[in-house]
């Protein structure tokens, strides 16, 4: 919001010594005062129409650059940014004083953050006027101290704004095309973030940028969830002190956990963010899915009969399961297989061998999923629970309830112990 208060302790100061300095034409006081005076009430429609009859009837006035500096006043204020910005272009350059140069900019400063596709020229004149105003230190005659200094940090709060919407323009326009262009607005807020680390509405539409290119290129998922918890950590306001900060904390925290599958990392992702508004060249959260495959890598070395036998049943338990066991398991050389014993049929000198496979965090009693059929009766009983390895080609197969039958020989099962039989008198 523009600083009214401020503004009208210029123009009034603005009239006093230009006065002194330049003369007004017979029949001229009555419209410069008009004009002043609908300015200094906030009539802007009633001082625009002031001051194109004066300048209809004083072409040349002696206060024809206070004017044009009027109109800029009186365009910001009714909010026809473009033509504030039209008046301004041919102001900056010149020595207007003191009063009339800070309103001046303060005016055109505010005007190019209201024009929502500005020219080339409009953009010139609106960098330059901000830079003016942020850089303007000579405090003016008669305010106080305290007022000057007052009116610097305001100065420098708008100089900055618009200075940041200047940057950050190229990325809303990329990104308000249709379809948007992402890799262009990708580009514009980058260079906007490396000019302005600090300010989290920057690394927040970064991180938009870098998401709508996901949906193309996965890799661009990791960068945009880094800029927005940098975002989110920083200030998840964006710059904004009315703004909810825990949406945007929310928003950040949800997006990693999509990808990452928990919120393992998080709050040590939220420490590296701190440290720089840009990620490491090679930055890469893992995503589920990899952190899956990584554990299954590890699992198999760990436990390859178990893998082996977990794909195999994975196969067997799908919808297409009977095909797959008719096409491809039936008859075949299967690697050896290791499980525990659970059963025998029948419990004495059996021909076979019921096999559960359990997983390591697997509860007793293990279920058994394998029969064993030998190709000759054991001699004696089997002790069970115990672990055996063996090889066979699978026979036949069950999905309800789940039973793969497998052939194998006797002589070449591992860890089988027995026991005599007891013989009944």
């Amino acid at each position: 919001m523009r600083n009214f208060r401020l503004i009208a302790v210029i123009a009034v100061f603005t009239f006093v010594c230009s006065a002194a300095e330049k003369q007004l034409k017979q029949g001229e006081s009555e419209l410069y005062n008009a004009a002043v005076k609908d300015l200094g009430a906030m009539d802007f429609a009633k001082s625009i129409a002031d001051l194109n009859a004066w300048q209809q009837k004083f072409p040349d006035s002696d206060f024809k650059d206070d004017r044009s500096a009027f109109f800029v006043q009186a365009y910001a204020g009714a909010n026809q940014a473009a033509k504030a910005l039209d008046a301004a272009s041919d102001l900056l350059s010149k020595d207007l004083g003191q009063a009339t140069t800070i309103r001046l900019l303060y005016n055109a400063t505010w005007a190019i953050t209201h024009v929502a596709s500005p020219t080339p020229s409009e953009l010139a004149t609106g960098e330059k006027a901000a830079n003016q105003l942020m850089n303007y230190d000579q405090p003016l005659p008669g305010v106080s101290t305290e007022k000057w200094n007052e009116a610097r940090v305001d100065m420098s709060e708008k100089a900055t704004a618009a200075l940041l919407y200047i940057a950050m323009l190229p990325g809303i326009q990329a990104m308000a095309k249709q379809p948007p262009d992402c890799a262009a607005a990708e580009a514009a807020y980058t260079k906007a973030l490396t000019a302005y680390p600090s300010k989290t509405v920057v690394s927040y539409e970064l991180g938009r940028a870098l998401n709508c290119e996901a949906k193309a290129n996965s890799e661009k998922l990791s960068p945009a969830i880094y800029e927005f918890l940098r975002a989110a950590t920083i200030d998840p306001t964006l710059g904004n002190p009315a703004a909810d900060p825990k949406k945007i904390q929310a928003f950040a925290n949800t997006a990693y956990t999509n990808l990452h599958g928990s919120d393992d990392g998080l709050e040590q992702l939220k420490e590296q963010v701190k440290q720089s508004p840009l990620p490491p060249a090679d930055f890469k959260i893992k995503t589920a899915t990899e952190i899956d495959v990584e554990r299954g890598v590890i699992f198999e070395k760990e436990h390859p009969q178990l893998a082996l036998w977990m794909k195999i049943k994975g196969a067997l338990s799908d919808t297409n399961g009977v095909e797959y066991f008719d096409g491809q398991l039936k008859g075949s050389g299967v690697p050896q297989l290791a499980g525990v014993l659970v059963d025998s049929k029948p419990a004495c000198r059996p021909k076979e061998l019921l096999v559960a496979i359990p997983l390591p965090n697997a509860q007793l009693p293990y279920q058994p999923e394998i029969t064993l059929r030998l190709d000759k009766a054991l001699n004696g009983k089997p002790e069970l629970n115990l672990p055996i390895h063996w090889e066979g080609a699978p026979s036949a197969f069950a999905r309800e309830p789940f039973m793969l039958a497998m052939d194998s020989e006797a002589g070449k099962i591992e860890g089988l112990k027995t026991v005599p039989c007891t013989v009944r008198k």
